[in-house]
């Protein structure tokens, strides 16, 4: 009889099941920061170099301009007032509410009755919709019936257009920012101070120190990495901020408390004739900024761990 033919093992694909776990678990990231990430900035990239109009978006058939709309932004009269409001927006923002949040933080840190229920307070700004808080201080700041003003006028003072006057504008939407913005610092700063050993603070004690000791050689220097990253997500998530600015003066009067990112959305939304383009190139201008605080974050971070 003639010998049976050998039976052909399976083929097995290359590689380990370990790595092919590795790939399993990857994939969905990796098709997620391309849909989301990747091709959003591609196509904003692609935006600003072509003159995209609704009739361009219909047809698909834009003409490619280079670096006409990049020039086109930085040439115009607004760009200066828009940049300068942005930098004075986002570095006082920034200012006041890491400042109260560290201050809240440190209060709520003795822990005393009360706390956890004043904490959970202190989180509704952070809890609302954009729009419902945004509504609440333009109303809250309107000139005629806005509670701020009949208490100022209670006391003698004189009525203050917030919200319609050049002097103020800008002051008025930074409040409302601020106010929104505190929460989420008073949260990851007091997470941070958490994580300081209590027996610092009761050496420091038995060897006299002051509060104000304690507070600057020990709680400020160990909360140096989570001030870091607050400050870090509190200037980027500020340079974006558009609902705020918009739903209380929509950058106005005039570009009085035009930022770049409501500038970007004005130019592509907010008039009867969108410039999708001239949007597109404010739009990569503030993820440039973006990424320059990101970069020197990470050089900061490298610096600190070399020393």
């Amino acid at each position: 009889m003639p010998a049976a033919p050998a039976r052909r093992g399976r083929r097995r694909l290359p590689g380990t099941p370990q790595q092919w776990s590795a790939i399993g678990f990857a994939v969905p990231l990796l098709v997620y920061l391309l849909a989301f990430y990747a091709y959003p900035l591609w196509r904003n990239v692609e935006l600003s170099l072509h003159d995209y109009t609704v009739r361009a978006f219909v047809q698909g058939d834009p003409e490619f301009v280079g670096f006409a709309n990049y020039a086109e932004v930085f040439t115009s009269g607004t760009f200066g007032a828009a940049l300068i409001n942005t930098a004075v927006f986002t570095l006082v923002s920034i200012g006041f509410q890491y400042t109260i949040g560290l201050v809240l933080a440190v209060f709520f840190q003795a822990n005393f009755r009360l706390s956890s229920v004043l904490r959970a307070l202190f989180l509704v700004p952070w809890l609302l919709p954009l729009i419902v808080s945004s509504s609440t201080w333009a109303w809250m700041l309107n000139s005629e019936y806005g509670i701020v003003n009949s208490v100022i006028t209670a006391f003698g003072g004189q009525q203050i257009n917030w919200l319609t006057s050049p002097e103020t504008a800008l002051i008025s939407v930074i409040i409302a920012n601020v106010w929104l913005g505190i929460p989420f610092n008073l949260v990851i700063l007091y997470s941070g101070l958490q994580q300081i050993p209590a027996d610092l603070y009761e050496a420091a004690s038995l060897d006299g120190a002051t509060t104000w000791q304690r507070f600057r050689h020990i709680t400020v220097p160990l909360l140096r990495p989570v001030t870091a990253i607050t400050l870090l997500l509190g200037s980027i998530y500020t340079l974006k901020v558009v609902d705020v600015v918009w739903i209380m003066t929509t950058g106005g009067p005039g570009d009085a408390s035009l930022i770049l990112a409501v500038w970007s959305y004005r130019e592509a939304f907010g008039t009867g004739r969108p410039e999708f383009s001239p949007a597109a190139a404010i739009g990569n201008l503030l993820i440039v900024i973006a990424l320059v605080f990101g970069f020197v974050h990470l050089r900061m971070q490298r610096s600190r761990e070399r020393s």
